[in-house]
C-alpha cells in the first residue's frame, strides 16, 4: 500500500499560507498557516493532523487486538493529546497522550488492559513517531 498527502506554501513563515491535500480527498486545500499552527486560527496544522492519525490507528489496533482475545468493543473512543514543545533543538513533539475509553461487554480488566498496551505498542503510528506515549484507558 501507498498513500499520498500533498502540501503547498505560499509567502513567509508568519505572513504565508499553505493548504494541504490527501489523496483521498477528505482533505483538500485545507488551509494551515503560521496562526492555525502556533495561535488559534481557523485551519489546521501538522500536530492536529498527527494526532488525529494516531487516535484513528491506536482505535484501530486496539480493536484487531481484542478480537485475538475473543472480544468485540461496542465502542471506542480515542482522544489522542499531543505536546508540541520549543526546545533547545527546536519545536519538538515531546509527548503524545491518548485517553481510551471503551464499551465492551463482559469484558475482563486485565484482558482489556493487555489489549490496550499492545495497540499503544504496536499500532504503525505509535511505531512511527520518536515521542513519549502515555496512555489512559478504561472501560465505560
Amino acid at each position: 500500500m501507498k498513500r499520498t498527502a500533498s502540501a503547498q506554501w505560499q509567502g513567509g513563515l508568519k505572513d504565508g499560507k499553505g493548504s494541504v491535500s490527501t489523496q483521498s480527498k477528505v482533505l483538500s486545500q485545507t488551509q494551515y498557516s503560521f496562526g492555525t499552527r502556533f495561535e488559534n486560527g481557523i485551519g489546521t496544522n501538522p500536530e492536529e493532523l498527527i494526532a488525529a492519525a494516531h487516535a484513528a490507528c491506536f482505535s484501530m489496533a486496539l480493536s484487531g487486538q481484542l478480537g485475538a482475545a475473543s472480544l468485540t468493543a461496542e465502542s471506542i473512543q480515542t482522544a489522542a493529546s499531543l505536546n508540541f514543545e520549543k526546545l533547545d533543538s527546536g519545536w519538538t513533539v515531546t509527548e503524545i497522550h491518548l485517553d481510551v475509553k471503551c464499551k465492551i461487554p463482559g469484558a475482563d480488566k486485565k484482558a482489556f488492559e493487555t489489549a490496550a498496551n499492545n495497540a499503544k505498542a504496536g499500532c504503525p503510528i505509535s511505531r512511527l513517531l520518536n515521542t513519549k506515549i502515555t496512555m489512559e484507558a478504561n472501560l465505560i
